[in-house]
C-alpha cells in the first residue's frame, strides 16, 4: 500500500482521494486553511456514474509541513492552474526520493509553472477527462467519464516502469487510466476542447449541446480552434490531428454528444464569484501567439470579456 496525498479537495481532488483511500492506501488531503471546518470528520463521499463510494482521509491539513515527517509516495495536484506555482512550492519539503508528483490540472503551463520549484523528472502530467462537481465540501458527483485519465512524463524523463506504477495505482483504485507516451498531445486535445466550450457556455450561459446547434456559436469555436491550431504551428507544438479541420469533425462528432447537457466549470466560477483558469487556457493562446507575434484576435477577445466578468463580480463583493 502506498503514501498518497490529494492537494486540493475540489471536484476531481475528491474523488481521487476516495478512491484511493477506498483502495486500501494511506491518503492525506490538503485543503486551504479557510475550508478545513468543513472537512473536520475526513469522511469524503462519491456517487455518480460510476457508483457510491465513501471513505475516511488519515489526515487533512492546511498545511503540509505537517506531512513532512511521511514518506510519501505520490502527490497529486488537483487544484486550478492559477495555484499551480504556490503549491508547488509548499509542497516541496514533502517530495522525498521516490516521490512522484501527478498534475491534474486543465490548461498549458502547469508542468512548466511546477518545475519552477520541483525536480522535472518527478512530474508527471494527467488529462483527467472525467466531470464531477462539488455538491458540498467533500461530497462530488462524477457526472460524465469521456475517456482514461491519461499519465505520462512530457519529456520522457522519468523510467517507463515508474510512470506505469501510478498509472497502475490509479487504475487498480477503479478510475480507468492509461499511459501516454505523448501525453502533451493528449493535454493539447483537451485544450482544444476547453477554449472553445469554456468562455463561450460561460459568457452565454448556455450548455455545450446549445453551443454546438446554433450556427453563430458554432463559427466561433471555429475560429477559435483554427487560431489555436495557427499559434501551435507558429510555436512548433506538435497536435494529434494534421489540420483544424480534422479535430473540428471530431470535436462535434465525438466529443460535445457525451457532454451536450453540461454547462462548463468556468461558468460555475463566475456564478460563484470565484477566479477562472481563463490564463491557462485562452489566455495561454494569447501569450504563445503574442511570442511569435501573432495575435488571436478570437481567444483574445473572450480572454478579455472573462477577465471583465471576474472584476466585476469582484467588485461587486
Amino acid at each position: 500500500m502506498r503514501k498518497i496525498v490529494v492537494v486540493g479537495l475540489g471536484a476531481v481532488g475528491t474523488v481521487f482521494a476516495t478512491f484511493l483511500k477506498e483502495a486500501g492506501h494511506t491518503v492525506y488531503g490538503v485543503v486551504k486553511e479557510n475550508q478545513i471546518e468543513s472537512f473536520k470528520d475526513k469522511i469524503l463521499k462519491v456517487d455518480g456514474i460510476w457508483g457510491l463510494h465513501q471513505a475516511k482521509l488519515d489526515k487533512i491539513v492546511f498545511d503540509t509541513s505537517y506531512l513532512k515527517d511521511e514518506d510519501i509516495d505520490l502527490v497529486i495536484v488537483a487544484v486550478k492552474s492559477y495555484d499551480t506555482e504556490e503549491v508547488s512550492k509548499s509542497i516541496r519539503d514533502i517530495v522525498k526520493d521516490k516521490t512522484i508528483i501527478l498534475l491534474t490540472q486543465n490548461g498549458y503551463g502547469n508542468y512548466e509553472k511546477a518545475s519552477k520549484f520541483l525536480p522535472k523528472e518527478k512530474i508527471l502530467l494527467g488529462r483527467v477527462i472525467f466531470g464531477s462537481k462539488v455538491n458540498s465540501p467533500g461530497y462530488a458527483t462524477v457526472t460524465v467519464n469521456a475517456d482514461d485519465v491519461r499519465i505520462g512524463h512530457p519529456e520522457n524523463l522519468l523510467q517507463e516502469c515508474k510512470v506505469l506504477e501510478t498509472v497502475c495505482l490509479i487504475k487498480h483504485s477503479g478510475i480507468p487510466a492509461s499511459y501516454s507516451k505523448d501525453i502533451y498531445k493528449v493535454l493539447w486535445d483537451k485544450i482544444l476542447y476547453n477554449c472553445a466550450l469554456n468562455p463561450l457556455g460561460a459568457i452565454l450561459q448556455k450548455k455545450y449541446g446549445e453551443l454546438a446547434e446554433n450556427p453563430d456559436t458554432v463559427t466561433i469555436m471555429n475560429q477559435i480552434i483554427e487560431e489555436i491550431f495557427h499559434v501551435c504551428k507558429l510555436n512548433k507544438i506538435e497536435l494529434n490531428y494534421k489540420s483544424p479541420q480534422d479535430y473540428i469533425e471530431h470535436f462535434y462528432k465525438n466529443l460535445i454528444p457525451p457532454t451536450k447537457a453540461h454547462y462548463p466549470s468556468m461558468y460555475y466560477d463566475l456564478k460563484l464569484g470565484k477566479k477562472t483558469e481563463i490564463d491557462a487556457l485562452n489566455g495561454a493562446i494569447v501569450d504563445l501567439g503574442k511570442k511569435v507575434g501573432y495575435i488571436p484576435v478570437v481567444n483574445l477577445t473572450l480572454t478579455t470579456i472573462i477577465k471583465n466578468l471576474e472584476s466585476s463580480k469582484e467588485s461587486s463583493e
